[in-house]
């Protein structure tokens, strides 16, 4: 951008035009805005869709944005919501979300959603307000020191002080969330940058472009390929090892570099919650989800490992259980884009410092072919607790078709009617994990979750952000009555903008997971966890959606399809028991070993 005349001040109340003048024939010579130079940063970025809700701060901004028919904006009802829509945009597309807000409360309401995208590593650009900066500092009406509030939950955070500054930081901000681990980024533009008009050369859009993150495999430095013919020699020598894939994987599109790893080696293959569908569940050597409530198999197999590949991942306290205890017979191999990552929970004896899509390209290129019948007896051990654990969390009669179906029918239900083909959003609570252990997933990226911060409310709204990324794809949101509770004005921001997402709230009465750690741990004192709630059909309704509800296991399925079929957005609460319990469960603080099941688990099969 080269800047041809000084900054100018627009009077109070007053709205700068856009005003192109040619000179010496060639040159054009523009007056814009900062509020117009943002939204032409944002285009330069490829932006097409903004998250946000406008006050009195950002409407400088919001005032421009009209005249961007190239930029969408979703109206939400919450900026919260605004946060973990464009998460779930980034999440669906690999691109940067963008959310907005105003100053003051509009800014702190982004904290939540923005602390969850940078738990779960997700790619999100925030546009805050700011009052005037001759009023900064001064307690003014709606100031906040935002870029104080969100250190600890992003990347980098900017504050602009000339409008001329603008395209040149929306440009870093987008390099900087997106590259290397992924995060938020946060852009505080104060009340007169926005309104300041600046003289500038060239033509529509102005911006800066950052170019975009890699997908393909960048060459290794030498001391990780060293790392890696560790790992490889390690592999050689191991005769019980495990793979875990993360939510790295699904980041680097590494799922079918995966595969072909897996299928090379014959490696049994665990995944971590946002992991799941990077390494598909039906194949014969996936063991499913690690952790507190993951299956007993691959629980089993990482506490009775003597290698573990870990991809992607964190080894955070939900997977590994008591770390002291976590695989004591195992070596660690870690490969992760963030060196703080290493040893941070668990050891790292072999940290390799790599993408996941360039780690497993140089693996498959260096690992010899092995034999299927490499590890067979550790094979036929994994297959034993798959098998004689496989009713584990079976702890209701299913016969009754008058009966309130359990959360599992429910899940397993939703996958049938849908083909196994829908984005599930999950929101967080028993529903989550009944999701994670119950449903099956074929594709990367298939199952989106707040997993780091674990945010009640999160699925509703990342869901509309998924549907707005994928209009063609089915897009189902499975809320508990508690999240569900926490997020359904957004309703109305499916009904008004057309966008069919599907609804499903598992609906136990309760604040599920609260009420199962009353009862296991808290001497079955159920305080406050019980949780009225309105009817959510007539709240549905309130809002312009349609929805039904179902009490009997003989309805379940009628009306998901029901669901499925209306052209529109659409709500099913099911009824399922209040006294449902998610198992298998590793009590926190347990051993991986140390595992609570329906049935008593035989760590000798």
């Amino acid at each position: 951008m080269v800047v041809v005349a000084p900054q100018h001040t627009t009077p109070a109340g007053s709205s700068p035009h856009t005003m192109q003048v040619t000179v010496a024939g060639s040159r054009v010579i523009r007056r814009l805005s900062g509020g117009e130079l943002v939204c032409e940063a944002l285009i330069a970025q490829g932006v097409a869709t903004l998250f946000g809700y406008p006050g009195g701060a950002a409407l400088p901004f919001y005032r421009q944005l009209d005249r961007y028919p190239e930029l969408r904006h979703v109206l939400v009802r919450h900026e919260q919501n605004a946060a973990h829509a464009a998460d779930g945009y980034a999440r669906a597309t690999g691109k940067v979300g963008v959310c907005v807000a105003t100053s003051g409360p509009g800014a702190t309401n982004l904290l939540t959603g923005l602390a969850t995208a940078y738990m779960d590593c997700v790619p999100v650009v925030a546009i805050t307000g700011q009052v005037a900066q001759a009023a900064i500092g001064t307690q003014a009406f709606q100031e906040v020191d935002v870029l104080a509030m969100v250190g600890p939950i992003t990347k980098a955070a900017f504050q602009v002080r000339r409008a001329e500054d603008v395209p040149a930081i929306i440009a870093e901000a987008f390099r900087i969330a997106a590259e290397g681990r992924p995060g938020t980024v946060l852009v505080d533009l104060p009340k007169d940058v926005q309104m300041a008009v600046i003289d500038v050369e060239g033509e529509r859009p102005l911006g800066v472009a950052s170019s975009a993150p890699t997908v393909s495999a960048p060459s290794l430095p030498p001391d990780v390929r060293l790392a890696l013919d560790q790992a490889i020699g390690l592999l050689r020598q191991s005769e019980r090892p495990v793979l875990v894939a993360g939510h790295g994987v699904v980041i680097a599109e590494a799922a079918p570099a995966l595969l072909a790893f897996a299928q090379k080696t014959s490696l049994p293959v665990a995944t971590t919650l946002l992991g799941l569908g990077s390494f598909a569940e039906h194949h014969p050597r996936a063991l499913g989800m690690v952790g507190m409530h993951g299956t007993v198999q691959a629980n089993m197999a990482l506490h009775h490992a003597d290698l573990i590949i870990g991809v992607g991942m964190r080894f955070d306290d939900r997977v590994v259980g008591r770390p002291a205890d976590f695989a004591p017979g195992a070596r660690i191999v870690h490969v992760d884009v963030d060196p703080q990552s290493f040893g941070r929970v668990v050891r790292a004896d072999v940290p390799v410092l790599a993408d996941a899509r360039a780690a497993f390209a140089y693996l498959l290129e260096n690992v010899t072919l092995l034999s299927p019948t490499r590890w067979r007896a550790w094979h036929e051990r994994l297959d034993r607790w798959r098998v004689g654990h496989a009713r584990c969390g079976q702890t209701e009669d299913t016969s009754d078709p008058n009966a309130a179906p359990t959360s599992p029918e429910v899940i397993q239900a939703l996958r049938r009617v849908t083909g196994g083909g829908a984005t599930i959003v999950s929101d967080i609570g028993q529903h989550q994990m009944f999701v994670a252990l119950h449903h099956g997933f074929s594709r990367s990226g298939q199952m989106l979750t707040s997993g780091g911060l674990g945010t009640m409310g999160y699925g509703l709204p990342a869901a509309m952000g998924v549907k707005t990324a994928e209009p063609g794809r089915q897009v189902w949101a499975v809320v508990g009555d508690g999240g569900f509770q926490m997020s359904a004005p957004e309703l109305s921001t499916l009904a008004a903008n057309g966008l069919a997402v599907k609804v499903l709230v598992v609906n136990n009465r309760c604040l599920g997971m609260v009420r199962q750690w009353q009862e296991l741990f808290y001497d079955h004192v159920y305080s406050h966890s019980i949780l009225p709630q309105p009817s959510f059909e007539r709240l549905a309704a309130a809002h312009g959606v349609w929805s039904t509800t179902v009490e009997r296991r003989a309805d379940l399925e009628h009306a998901l399809w029901e669901a499925s079929m209306h052209p529109g957005p659409a709500v099913v609460d099911v009824r399922v028991p209040m006294e449902e319990t998610v198992l298998p469960m590793i009590p926190a603080g347990a051993s991986l070993d140390e595992i609570v099941c329906a049935d008593p688990v035989d760590v000798r099969l």
